[in-house]
């Protein structure tokens, strides 16, 4: 399905909140031709793929009970583009966590990641935007069963704890010798080419500030690995 006729399947849909309400999606409005123009030329090689220009003309988002507002036209507002260079901030979970969809540098956009701070993960949660729709309505239909609520609750503390990590494994020979990215000493690459959802990364492992590097618009990151020094080595570190 496209985006639109997705969003469309799911629009009758019942729910039921936890306080046993019943709530419906609601529909933002669509947008003009101009304010889709506008967008398209702040885009990656102004380029707007046609099913994302029909589910805007539709609809640029919708409310939805356990996410903040669901939007398909926040570029540029998630920031951390040492990760994501450009990208789509769908929604929040109220707590500094997003959804945010990839788009890459040809303007085609991409898979939907949820980026957790606490823990410090990303977890690739949707393959493209019909699917994180899909999800989301599932996560209206099952609640703590669904796919959006285990990634939140339970995968991002995984990934944190390397139950299923994929940096340490990661055998793969890369060519970052480049000259157009400045390396750090000791580095780990996150590679989710491929990978199934649910697969992830933790980026904050090494403490505040540790240098991200995405070196094309494929899927993978060198993430800075810093070395806890003993109290020895650091009181001894730097005399000869």
């Amino acid at each position: 399905m496209t985006p639109k006729q997705q969003l469309e399947s799911i629009l009758s849909n019942q729910y039921e909140s936890e306080d046993g309400d019943s709530y419906k999606v609601e529909l933002l409005d669509g947008m003009s031709a101009s304010e889709i123009e506008n967008l398209k030329n702040q885009l990656p090689n102004s380029t707007l793929p046609n099913e994302i220009e029909e589910l805007l003309r539709f609809s640029k988002g919708f409310e939805f009970y356990g996410l903040e507002e669901v939007r398909f036209d926040a570029f540029g507002h998630f920031g951390f583009e040492e990760m994501f260079p450009n990208s789509i901030q769908l929604a929040g979970d109220g707590f500094g966590n997003f959804w945010i969809l990839d788009i890459d540098s040809k303007g085609n956009w991409n898979s939907v990641y949820y980026v957790c701070h606490d823990p410090a993960v990303i977890v690739k949660h949707s393959e493209n935007l019909s699917e994180f729709i899909k999800h989301v309505d599932e996560f209206g239909q099952k609640g703590n069963q669904s796919n959006l609520d285990i990634i939140h609750e339970k995968t991002v503390m995984d990934i944190w704890s390397e139950k299923v990590g994929i940096m340490e494994k990661n055998e793969k020979d890369y060519d970052f010798e480049s000259g157009q990215v400045e390396l750090p000493e000791m580095f780990l690459v996150a590679d989710l080419t491929d990978k199934p959802i649910k697969t992830g990364f933790p980026w904050g492992k090494s403490g505040p500030n540790t240098k991200i590097i995405r070196p094309t618009d494929e899927p993978i990151w060198i993430i800075e690995k810093r070395v806890k020094q003993g109290f020895l080595s650091r009181f001894f570190g730097g005399k000869k």
